[in-house]
């Protein structure tokens, strides 16, 4: 894999990620928190984000295997599935809007819902760390870097959170809408380009 891949896949996983999305739902939800309990749950849901897409990346494929399920088909409907999502993140209410017109949970259960699912560690995100982590397609050091990648992100997504006040005032929540619809258009070429990629692998096009 080249520098380029690396960044197609930051890329990808920030999309279905969507850290900067996922300001406006912090905010909400941590609205009537002391500064050190918001840093907490921005901590705790980074992490139970971060072990989660983990599992997906060591257990996913083992999973699929064990259900005899080929990697290309899950590819295919992976990126099927991705493109029905950006279709949602460009044309249905953006992730700020559809997250926080759900009840507000608790503040002990804010940290797990809906700040590391699914506004993290969303089905999107899952399936995309799952394809990018294929046994029969990339070394374990390839599979390494991109756990890193992932890692990456979910920092780059603790960090926003952490400076959620700060975002708010600059962007809001309607700013944070459009940057989910960009994102989503690119989301949305991804996903041609792996059903592509999947069709490719499998023979069935040239």
């Amino acid at each position: 894999m080249t520098i380029d891949d690396y960044i197609r896949e930051f890329v990808t996983v920030w999309v279905v990620v969507d850290p900067i999305g996922t300001v406006p739902v912090f905010i909400a939800v941590t609205a009537t928190m002391s500064s050190k309990e918001r840093r907490g749950v921005a901590f705790r849901a980074a992490l139970i984000s971060a072990l989660i897409l983990l599992a997906f990346i060591v257990g996913g494929q083992l999973l699929l295997e064990a259900l005899e399920i080929s990697l290309v088909s899950f590819q295919i409907a992976g990126g099927i599935v991705l493109f029905l999502f950006a279709l949602q993140m460009i044309f249905g209410p953006g992730k700020p809007e559809s997250e926080l017109s759900e009840n507000r949970p608790s503040k002990e259960d804010v940290a797990v819902f809906p700040l590391a699912v699914p506004s993290l560690a969303s089905p999107g995100a899952m399936l995309a760390v799952v394809v990018l982590t294929d046994n029969n397609r990339y070394s374990i050091t390839e599979q390494a870097i991109t756990t890193g990648v992932v890692m990456l992100v979910i920092l780059g997504a603790l960090i926003l959170m952490l400076a959620a006040g700060f975002i708010n005032r600059v962007i809001g929540i309607s700013g944070a809408s459009i940057l989910s619809r960009v994102m989503g258009l690119i989301l949305a070429a991804v996903a041609v380009d792996n059903v592509r990629d999947a069709l490719l692998a499998s023979g069935l096009t040239s």
